[in-house]
């Protein structure tokens, strides 16, 4: 217990510093299993990490690769093997792993290290704000920006509150391409949402992550 508190504290301290350049929030995508031994402490971190901030928004993706190992993981969705395979690519790393955490799509590391997980935080928030904006009204959400590249707009939905029943940190249970996007202004119609909904700006192949709105 005692080492848990050493751990947290350090955490606690690798993230207390303020917002350098990127406007909204960093977006921090845990891939876990219940298989994983190492994942309870990667969810006691993004916990942590989630009730010291409000410039932070954490998506759990449950895969199922370490299945062998044990009990099912229910929650497992093709989209997240597909989601981690693009970021084992894009950091040219041997293969996934779990617990993964990847920054704002720019950084990853190990959830469970708080040390590099505070670096790994920090380095997403200093990157130059990408001028995106995403702004809610009736329902809609009128984005507006400029990117050099093809974009992706991602719907995903994920559990929250009372809703979710696990102990992963808002895991998703959808997520779908809703469209590309080349710049300029585009009004978007959301889908229902009943419970957590998040819409995600990312350059496509996995890129950087442009602008999230989490969808109240």
């Amino acid at each position: 217990m005692k080492r848990l508190a050493v751990l947290f504290s350090v955490f606690a301290a690798a993230v207390a510093a303020p917002l350098a350049h990127a406007d909204g929030p960093v977006l921090v995508e845990l891939f876990a299993s219940k298989n994983c031994r190492s994942c309870p402490a990667a969810y006691k971190a993004m916990d942590e990490l989630e009730a010291q901030r409000d410039d932070v928004r954490v998506l759990t993706w449950p895969v199922d690769y370490w299945d062998y190992l044990g009990s099912k993981e229910k929650m497992a969705l093709p989209e997240s093997k597909d989601r981690q395979r693009g970021y084992v690519e894009r950091f040219s790393l041997r293969g996934p792993y779990t617990p993964q955490a990847v920054f704002n799509g720019v950084k990853q590391a190990p959830g469970n290290k708080a040390s590099k997980v505070g670096a790994a935080f920090s380095e997403a928030q200093a990157q130059p704000d990408s001028g995106i904006r995403l702004v809610s009204k009736n329902g809609n959400v009128s984005l507006k920006g400029e990117t050099g590249s093809l974009t992706d707009l991602w719907w995903v939905t994920y559990l929250k509150d009372e809703d979710n029943q696990t102990k992963m940190p808002n895991p998703v249970t959808s997520a779908r391409q809703i469209g590309p996007w080349l710049g300029g202004r585009a009004d978007i119609e959301l889908p229902a949402c009943e419970s957590g909904c998040m819409l995600i700006v990312q350059e496509a192949g996995f890129g950087p992550v442009l602008a999230v709105m989490d969808v109240r």
